[in-house]
């Protein structure tokens, strides 16, 4: 089958620079890697850009087949280039030319990469999440929220401009922060001490829940997924999969996951991020769609689940062909 892995590596093609930018290009070599694993399934790739010449270039290497039937399929990979929840719009593309793609819809990702809206769609099935406001100066009133508080960009991703506030006295300049960088409302929620669980599904209607992942913060000072412990080498947070978690707590975990997957109208893959506190309640910080990489927790998880990488990648991609023509890849 023919599969374009479309992603954002260039972002020259715009018509116009308007709207808050991508804050960051995505690795290259994961790029690659799943261009190879998509190889050894069998696959012909091509490696394109989600921007203004996306429909052209899929066009021409995926022409339509009889009936206008969809003769391939795109490996969405693309976070978008710039303006308001740029994660939708390579998938809104897709929609609108009749491609199928893997991954969250344009629903599924226009509600999880808008933090308060996850939270609120949570609370109203019942999923615990950490008590929040909604701010945009830090001199709105937080006397329902017990100190300290994370502090985050409502619509970012990947812990960009997380901060860890202590002091009532220092809310409104770490507001500030996010609307000045980010131009965008603060989302300012209590902090849950305690043990940070990652958990990966796979899947739609029948969700494979994968071996849980726990960041293990040892006896760092701070006990916090922000940037750095993500990205930066030196400062990487080492992962414990399977997590060391009591059968029934474990279960717990995975029944709230499912149904955040389920609230959020996910689709294909998606992580979980929770925090345990120590009396054993979890709590939903947020709903991702995970990357790929090699060293993530979502391909962690897998491998400790038994797939190797190109397997996985390729279970991806069945599970999308199964989810759009009602059948796995022949």
């Amino acid at each position: 089958m023919r599969v374009a892995i479309v992603t954002n590596s260039d972002f020259s093609g715009v018509i116009n620079r308007f709207g808050q930018p991508c804050p960051h290009p995505p690795e290259r070599r994961t790029q690659e890697n799943i261009v190879a694993a998509l190889q050894q399934g069998g696959h012909e790739t091509l490696l394109c850009e989600g921007d203004k010449r996306l429909l052209a270039t899929l066009e021409r290497f995926m022409p339509p087949g009889p009936q206008a039937r969809p003769s391939g399929m795109v490996f969405n990979l693309a976070e978008g280039i710039q303006g308001e929840t740029r994660e939708t719009h390579v998938p809104a593309m897709l929609e609108m030319a009749g491609v199928p793609y893997t991954g969250f819809s344009p629903l599924g990702m226009g509600l999880t990469s808008d933090k308060v809206i996850t939270k609120m769609l949570l609370r109203d099935k019942g999923v615990p999440t950490p008590n929040f406001r909604v701010m945009h100066r830090g001199t709105e009133s937080a006397a329902d929220l017990q100190f300290p508080v994370v502090v985050k960009p409502r619509y970012e991703d990947g812990s960009l401009g997380l901060q860890l506030v202590h002091e009532h006295s220092k809310l409104k300049q770490a507001v500030e922060v996010i609307a000045t960088q980010y131009a965008q409302d603060a989302l300012v929620e209590e902090y849950i001490e305690g043990r940070e669980i990652w958990v990966s599904l796979l899947g739609n209607e029948e969700l494979e829940v994968l071996p849980l992942v726990e960041q293990d913060f040892g006896d760092r000072e701070k006990h916090l997924m922000d940037w750095e412990a993500k990205y930066v080498a030196s400062a990487a947070v080492p992962k414990i999969c399977p997590a060391q978690i009591g059968s029934s707590l474990a279960t717990v975990l995975r029944d709230i996951s499912v149904a955040t997957f389920r609230a959020c109208h996910c689709r294909d893959f998606a992580r979980v991020d929770l925090r345990i506190d120590r009396s054993g309640q979890p709590f939903v910080l947020e709903m991702n769609s995970p990357g790929l990489g090699m060293h993530s927790s979502y391909v962690t998880a897998a491998t400790t689940a038994g797939y190797s990488f190109s397997s996985l990648i390729n279970r991806i991609l069945n599970v999308a062909h199964t989810r759009c023509f009602g059948f796995g890849i022949p």
